[in-house]
């Protein structure tokens, strides 16, 4: 049974009551003020970051805490973090990053303490995910996010030709690995890498290093574990031109997918829109029967929705009224797929007095 959640930043805001509203109660969170929430949320402002005091980093064990405690008076209880400490000299190899692993290790450990599974991560340097538009008109006026490679190039480089190398990528992230994934095996916490977006091979001069199933078929070679998993993006794995439903399949009979992210695409890595989840290129019913049969049961989340009628367009793929959407169409194949949670319930406990 999947763990249907919802990312949100820890401070309350209306879209808090209505996903409780829609049945979701657990939540993906990005810590007040770290990488994720600064890149994802900027909009918001950093006075806005009531977690981030000077002695009490967002990732210390103490601000994790206060923002689950937040969570909790509203209802909600914290399954995921999808964030993360500034990573960009790990990514990089370059001097200073053994600082910036120990306060991943400080929140990775905090974690263990907090009872808090599975940590979602990403290896794209310099940048988050990229977009060439973010008011594409989609069904019925909505607007939706879209790239395409033609109009990327003239946007201004991330970094000089030639100065950051796949294979520094490569090595930053084994010694990453190398120092990690001991400490999240001791505090029982999955990190689940999340592809590139899009998953091309260079963007504004940055090499894309997750951007194939053959990478991370790598990745998992490179440190054999099961705190060393996937954050499984169908949007970006439906863009690397392999079936969804057969990738899911193959990581799932390995455990090596820790973290869903629930969305669809339209078009290649090269030139795509997002789409509604019942519009887009991918079978989603086939991929829920994919997770039902690996027995996949960890959080999954819609992600990157339309912004609809009557919305500002101030965060471009996370609208309200698309998140909702998107949860009420993911609940629907949960049950169809899985059963609905009562008739399960029945089905255990008479399987229980058969036995």
């Amino acid at each position: 049974m999947i763990q249907l959640s919802e990312m949100l930043a820890p401070r309350p805001e209306p879209l808090w009551k209505l996903v409780k509203q829609c049945g979701v109660d657990t939540v993906v969170a990005t810590l007040n003020g770290a990488e994720q929430d600064q890149r994802m949320f900027a909009s918001v402002g950093k006075d806005g970051f009531v977690g981030a005091a000077a002695d009490d980093t967002p990732w210390s064990e103490a601000a994790i805490a206060r923002d689950i405690e937040t969570f909790a008076d509203h209802g909600l209880t914290t399954i995921a973090i999808e964030d993360t400490a500034p990573m960009d000299k790990v990514r990089l190899a370059q001097p200073g990053r053994d600082e910036q692993i120990d306060n991943v290790i400080t929140q990775v450990r905090a974690m263990g303490r907090l009872g808090i599974r599975t940590l979602c991560y990403n290896w794209m340097a310099i940048s988050s995910w990229g977009r060439t538009s973010t008011d594409t008109v989609g069904r019925g006026g909505a607007l939706v996010t879209g790239f395409r490679a033609s109009d990327s190039e003239g946007l201004p480089p991330l970094a000089e030709a030639g100065e950051v190398t796949e294979e520094q990528l490569w090595a930053g992230l084994q010694y990453f690995l190398d120092a990690v994934i001991p400490e999240a095996e001791d505090a029982g916490v999955r990190l689940g890498m999340h592809p590139d977006d899009p998953p091309r091979a260079i963007g504004r001069n940055v090499p894309h290093i997750m951007r194939s199933p053959d990478a991370y078929r790598r990745l998992m070679a490179l440190k054999p574990s099961p705190s060393n998993a996937i954050t499984f993006c169908q949007g970006n794995f439906a863009l690397m031109g392999e079936d969804l439903p057969t990738l899911i399949r193959e990581f799932g009979a390995r455990d090596q997918i820790a973290f869903v992210h629930f969305r669809d695409v339209r078009g290649t890595a090269d030139d795509f829109v997002e789409t509604f989840h019942d519009e887009g290129q991918t079978d989603l019913p086939e991929c829920m029967r994919a997770y039902a049969e690996i027995g996949f049961s960890g959080p999954m989340r819609p992600d990157h929705v339309p912004t609809m009628e009557g919305e500002t367009n101030e965060r471009p793929a996370y609208g309200t009224l698309g998140r909702l959407f998107a949860i009420g169409y993911i609940r629907g194949l949960e049950h169809a797929v899985y059963g609905k949670p009562s008739r399960r319930r029945s089905e255990r406990a008479a399987g229980t007095q058969q036995r």
